[in-house]
């Protein structure tokens, strides 16, 4: 798929070079104009309501979860909410309203998850794919989980120039040593990849209090012998972090904390020079 920004890179780094306030003018512009196109005919429909930055309740009583981004938590449960969820969410909320309330549908390969909820890629009512326009506005972070990798390109430039900017999540992007980890959920992880394994149920990256975990599936998208690459080198994995000694699945010896790796993306190297361990 092609992610269409409607102002060229050229005028995006010419930016930087005009004027506070005029480069803030441009910034606006462009942002909400990023998206992907949709590769086959939509089903539009009525949503009933925005549930999070990344769900919807339609008014058939299904429950959408956009494919390839995660919003920031709401508060839960007492809980205070995560910088940007309740930005995130209005965000959809405004998108939706511009769209009077109809959105359409690109269903996944994989149509819904664990829970129940359809996952879709959603469009509003001029085409223009809302998770992109999201992840553009620094709301979200690319989320890549085969098979539901068709619009995988796009989102992935709608997601750097956010970067680029500084926008949202990646004005100061929270990122938490193995050692830092106090529950799971959505994380960001920067450490150094001290041991790689891999064998036929799949591979695992030790990083001392945590360890990544990528299962046979995910595997297949990465090039054979690129962990390896990994050992020795400072990284930032972004994924799903489970707690494992609240689950009765720790065993002495090993790291509490698991990150589930999803996608090649989701992993980016920061040191280019290995350090021996």
């Amino acid at each position: 798929m092609v992610c269409f920004l409607c102002v060229k890179k050229a005028s995006l780094v010419g930016a930087f070079f005009m004027p506070a306030f005029f480069a803030a003018q441009v910034q606006a512009q462009i942002q909400p104009q990023a998206f992907c196109s949709a590769s086959e005919q939509l089903t539009y429909v009525s949503v009933k309501r925005v549930v999070d930055g990344d769900t919807l309740r339609l008014v058939d009583g299904r429950s959408v979860r956009l494919i390839g981004i995660n919003t920031p938590e709401l508060g839960h449960k007492g809980q205070t909410a995560e910088p940007f969820a309740v930005a995130a969410q209005r965000r959809l909320q405004d998108l939706l309203d511009a769209s009077d309330g109809q959105v359409g549908l690109q269903y996944g390969a994989q149509r819904h998850d664990r829970y129940g909820r359809t996952l879709a890629h959603v469009f509003d009512g001029a085409g223009r794919n809302i998770e992109a326009q999201l992840l553009a506005s620094g709301l979200g972070y690319q989320i890549a989980i085969a098979p539901n990798l068709a619009l995988l390109d796009c989102q992935l430039a709608a997601q750097q120039f956010a970067r680029e900017q500084g926008a949202g999540v990646w004005r100061q992007p929270v990122l938490q040593a193995p050692e830092e980890l106090t529950r799971g959920g959505f994380r960001q992880i920067k450490a150094r990849v001290r041991k790689v394994q891999v064998n036929a149920q799949g591979a695992w990256l030790e990083l001392g209090a945590a360890v990544i975990r990528i299962d046979g599936q995910a595997l297949k998208s990465f090039k054979r012998g690129s962990l390896e690459d990994y050992v020795g080198r400072e990284v930032i994995a972004r994924g799903w972090v489970v707690d494992r000694a609240s689950r009765g699945r720790n065993k002495v010896g090993r790291a509490r904390w698991m990150l589930i790796l999803t996608h090649p993306t989701m992993i980016e190297t920061l040191s280019s020079v290995k350090t021996t361990l």
